[in-house]
């Protein structure tokens, strides 16, 4: 965390700073005039206070875990009170700084105050659904894991359920407008976890991800009920569309949809918007672009045989 900045303090001297602010000073300048033009610069939304907000939903949904030590009785829902009230005023702030971003960078001049409390509201009012669902993530990953021994060590201990708890409150923020702090949580489980999931996938329940180390879960990608990954498993796109003037293409469906019930394992890559079927099985290291039909079962001899048969295209 960078210190507080004060103008009194004195700094160790190195020759040639001032030319160096001076050059940073001209290149923020060009910057700021290309993006924003003439007028005042925009105050942006802080990675350090939705880290902070974050904390205390989840301590919200989870006081016995993610709460103060000491909680119990009336306390409990005192205490879920005024961190949703902390948090979600934090949230509506944030809200209200990207809208305003947004505002001035689409030119269109609205007041985003009333949308950021819009936004805010329908964000809380999701929470509970939210619990709901971790609830069964939380047990798949108990279920789904031998070395698990009780469902409060797999809360407090894996990073694949740390990482979906993120997830579920990004996905909901970029659901409902706000896709730039969705972002922002989802890079802080990225980092606290190495998994990386955009808060615009759709996953559903009892989701687990094994180990987690090096998962990618692209944008489009829709993971259906009961899926279970692991370790460097990449959910994503097999090639990147351009438009008319040869930039890249936004928004466009390009990642794997996964059924209901599919295993991937570790370091197996799934690209492009294919289908893989309810409840097939995905081997390690499967370099995987065509769907495949409900109950498959997908290893690298086989996809070695199914590409050399179709006279070498595919991979």
């Amino acid at each position: 965390m960078t210190k507080p900045f004060s103008q009194g303090r004195s700094a160790p001297t190195f020759p040639g700073l001032g030319r160096i602010a001076s050059e940073l000073h001209v290149l923020r300048a060009q910057s700021h005039q290309a993006r924003y033009g003439a007028g005042p610069l925009p105050a942006l939304p802080s990675r350090l206070a939705m880290t902070e907000a974050v904390d205390r939903l989840i301590a919200a949904l989870f006081p016995r875990h993610f709460g103060p030590s000491g909680l119990s009785g009336d306390s409990v829902d005192a205490f879920v009170t005024f961190a949703l009230a902390s948090a979600l005023q934090t949230l509506q702030r944030e809200v209200r700084l990207e809208l305003e971003l947004g505002s001035l960078e689409a030119g269109d001049g609205g007041d985003p105050a009333d949308r950021s409390h819009e936004i805010a509201s329908a964000f809380a009012d999701a929470l509970p659904a939210i619990r709901r669902q971790l609830e069964s993530d939380i047990r798949a990953a108990y279920e789904g894991d031998p070395a698990a021994t009780s469902l409060d060590e797999v809360m407090c201990c894996y990073p694949g359920v740390t990482a979906i708890i993120r997830h579920r409150l990004a996905h909901e923020l970029y659901e409902l407008g706000a896709p730039m702090l969705a972002r922002i949580i989802s890079e802080i489980a990225h980092s606290l976890t190495g998994i990386d999931i955009h808060p615009g996938a759709a996953i559903g329940e009892s989701f687990f991800i094994d180990h987690g180390t090096g998962v990618v879960i692209g944008e489009t990608a829709v993971i259906g009920r009961g899926v279970r990954l692991y370790q460097g498993v990449t959910l994503g796109a097999r090639r990147f569309e351009v438009d008319e003037s040869g930039a890249l293409a936004k928004s466009y469906l390009r990642h794997p949809i996964l059924e209901d019930d599919v295993i991937v394992y570790a370091g197996a890559s799934i690209l492009g918007r294919i289908t893989i079927g309810r409840g097939s099985i995905i081997a390690g290291s499967v370099w995987l672009t065509h769907s495949v039909p409900p109950g498959s079962r997908i290893t690298q001899a086989k996809i070695r045989n199914d590409v050399f048969h179709e006279g070498g295209g595919g991979i």
